[in-house]
């Protein structure tokens, strides 16, 4: 055995696997059962020997000794060979999985003998400038410019963005790679038949963030500090904008707390998203919201958060003349009852609908400047005065928030402000105090839906607020 062995380690490596291949083979079909043997069991029994080896694998691992192989040349005897191999099956599979494993390890080395380089789009730059700097012909510039994604993409490349350009071994093209955005890239690739391109989408991770703020000087530095986004700040106003005045009603200590949507991709962050649930405590009164699948807010009992009007129609510095019967006017210096609200703005600010209706005037004259008046039904009437533009004409149909028309200072008036004046049955009232109507609540046959939805957020948002309490 000792001189076999001997004369084992002198042949070559390629001979000393095939050798070793093939006393492995022949020991496997020793241990097969007969067909004798098959007939008189009772029970199947598991003779399948996972046989599948390809004309191409024998070949591969000849020319590439597995681990396998070289344990094999090191054994001091075919015995310890048995020990360490085991049963056939156990054989056959780990051989197979070593030959596997070189395949991809070779597959792995050629990715990266792959030269890529990355271009910077830099000023003046065009796609085909690009790609010239980076060694490609014309043909592969016409090909890839053509093709229905690219003309869409990259053809609109801006300074400051990146092209990835991925050569073979041998210096050709093999793939362009372009990120679209944070979630899609471009990928363009080429093969026999020419180049195939598709956009690769990263999968989003949806994320909820717990937010809290006390006012102390105003709403937007409070939110600001807190971490909210101009965005989210906006759209909280929003869904308040119909109890809170955000210009004239919040006092020091209001405070505020919400859970908000953020999205991202492998652990990056993309964008903002939904504010989930809300509480706003205004002069010691409550306010909830829970946005619905219906992308509405409604208070925590399903009450609609949308009134039929907006409490104020224009995002307003201050009010400087508000609702007075017995008013002494500025310019003439009679007692005149001033039967709407002044809201000082920046000349240009835009004017909203405070809600659906139908323009029944929209005009000029020496006293109103530019107005427009709105019938939302038979009950309520807007008007609205001194705008320096007009965006709507008599008969228009328009929607709550609508721009109307720009604030300004025509007419009879000291400064630039809206003049604004709601009417309830042609009687002039307080549009600050006026009591508005709601819209409808959540729909009867969602509401068990909405209810477990609503308990879960106020839920999460009441744990919150109890960790930052005790973490205080």
């Amino acid at each position: 055995m000792a001189k076999l062995i001997t004369l084992f380690k002198l042949l070559p490596k390629a001979h000393q696997l095939a050798l070793t291949l093939l006393s492995l083979f022949t020991l496997v079909i020793l241990m097969l059962p007969s067909e004798d043997a098959l007939a008189s069991k009772q029970t199947p029994t598991n003779t399948k020997a996972n046989i599948d080896f390809t004309e191409d694998d024998l070949l591969f691992a000849r020319s590439n000794p597995s681990p396998l192989a070289l344990e094999a040349r090191q054994a001091d005897s075919v015995d310890a060979d048995m020990d360490t191999f085991g049963n056939q099956d156990l054989l056959l599979n780990s051989v197979q999985a070593q030959i596997r494993a070189k395949k991809q390890q070779l597959r792995a080395a050629d990715d990266d003998q792959k030269n890529v380089e990355y271009f910077e789009v830099v000023n003046g730059d065009t796609l085909g400038g690009l790609f010239s700097r980076a060694g490609l012909s014309a043909k592969d510039v016409f090909d890839i410019a053509n093709l229905p994604l690219a003309k869409k993409n990259l053809l609109k490349i801006i300074p400051g963005e990146e092209i990835a350009i991925t050569k073979s071994p041998e210096g050709e093209l093999s793939e362009v790679s372009y990120r679209i955005d944070k979630v899609s890239t471009l990928v363009i690739s080429k093969n026999d038949s020419g180049y195939v391109e598709k956009i690769n989408t990263k999968e989003i991770e949806i994320r909820s963030q717990y937010v809290s703020a006390k006012i102390k000087s105003n709403f937007w530095n409070a939110a600001a500090d807190a971490g909210l986004s101009a965005n989210h700040i906006m759209q909280l106003a929003n869904i308040f904008a119909w109890d809170v005045d955000f210009a004239l009603d919040l006092r020091r200590n209001d405070h505020f707390s919400l859970i908000v949507e953020q999205e991202f991709a492998d652990g990056e962050f993309l964008r903002n998203g939904n504010i989930l649930a809300a509480e706003f405590v205004n002069q010691g009164e409550r306010h909830t919201a829970v946005r619905y699948s219906d992308g509405e807010y409604y208070s925590e009992a399903g009450n609609s958060l949308r009134k039929a009007f907006l409490r104020s129609p224009v995002d307003f510095k201050y009010v400087s003349s508000n609702f007075n019967p017995r008013r002494l006017h500025p310019v003439t210096g009679q007692v005149k009852a001033h039967r709407g609200v002044d809201y000082v703005a920046a000349v240009g600010t835009p004017i909203k609908s405070a809600g659906r209706g139908k323009v029944i005037e929209a005009g000029y004259n020496q006293f109103n400047g530019n107005y427009v008046f709105i019938r939302h039904n038979g009950t309520y009437t807007t008007k609205y005065l001194h705008l320096t533009k007009r965006n709507v004409s008599r008969g228009d149909s328009v929607k709550q928030g609508q721009i109307i028309g720009t604030l300004g200072r025509t007419g009879r008036v000291t400064g630039a402000h809206l003049h604004y004046e709601f009417i309830v049955n042609g009687v002039h009232r307080n549009p600050r105090t006026v009591s508005l109507p709601k819209s409808d609540p959540i729909a009867r046959s969602e509401k068990q839906k909405f209810q477990r939805l609503s308990q879960d957020l106020m839920a999460k948002l009441k744990q919150n607020q109890q960790v930052q309490l005790a973490s205080n």
